[in-house]
């Protein structure tokens, strides 16, 4: 896949990246990445000569049908791993244990903290029960990744991407390993994402907003439905109010009609 789809990636978009000598050439390492953009799975493996293991939702493992069985192929060939989201604990469980068969095997695993797409472009906090329990269990570094202008290549609902450069900053290794066998205290926990996802913000230049992507984007669905609402409200009052003096002049010029 590196051949198939890294290769025409960099050629078409050509890439620019900073910090490459911080990937370690073997051994396992956590890549912690912002996420703007579908496409940030397929960019940062391209640049990196190792294979890098994402996670991703079950469902594009298991649709029935011959779409269901290429795109099941393809995303086995990038390297990602199905986990099943039917359940919020069940779900985060299992993006443990995949991010820490993928290290012990001496591996690069790729997670965006965030836990979903940024809705606007802006760094979300981010979520401690996948990031920072696989950083503690494992003891692997976890290296800070900023993805550049991906969102505007792909944004979400888009199928045909746009030809323009995308970046990628990798920072420096960070060591957690002041915190091994806490990884189940949730202020330790809290606190190594929030350092993590400090140096995403320095590397990337987002403005952070202090809330989970996941209710930004309820937010942002509320408030469309609202505005939506709000025009449709509108645009009654306005069809009755055309309508009021049309009625009010077929009312007078009824046969019997007349003016007092």
């Amino acid at each position: 896949m590196k051949v198939a789809i890294g290769g025409p990636l960099k050629v078409a978009f050509r890439p620019w990246v900073e910090g490459l000598e911080n990937i370690p050439a073997e051994g396992p390492a956590i890549l912690a990445s912002n996420h703007l953009s579908f496409s940030d799975s397929f960019f940062l493996p391209a640049v990196l000569d190792r294979k890098v293991t994402f996670i991703a939702k079950a469902e594009y493992f298991t649709t029935p049908g011959v779409k269901g069985r290429l795109t099941a192929a393809f995303f086995k060939g990038v390297g990602q791993l199905p986990v099943d989201r039917s359940g919020a604990r069940g779900a985060g469980e299992a993006a443990i244990k995949s991010g820490l068969d993928v290290l012990e095997r001496g591996e690069l695993f790729g997670i965006y903290p965030e836990g979903t797409r940024s809705p606007d472009g802006r760094l979300y906090r981010g979520k401690p029960g996948g990031l920072a329990r696989v950083a503690l269990a494992s003891g692997a570094p976890v290296i800070p990744v900023a993805m550049i202008d991906t969102e505007k290549i792909q944004p979400p609902g888009k199928v045909m991407p746009k030809l323009m450069r995308p970046g990628i900053r990798i920072g420096e290794p960070l060591d957690f390993s002041r915190y091994q066998g806490m990884e189940h205290d949730r202020f330790v926990l809290r606190a190594v994402t929030d350092e993590v996802m400090y140096e995403i913000m320095k590397l990337s230049g987002q403005e952070y907003v202090d809330i989970y992507a996941t209710a930004a984007k309820r937010q942002l669905s509320e408030a469309a439905k609202a505005e939506k609402a709000a025009k449709a409200e509108k645009a009654a009052g306005a069809a009755a109010a055309k309508t009021e003096p049309a009625a009010a002049t077929a009312e007078k010029d009824k046969p019997g009609t007349s003016a007092s």
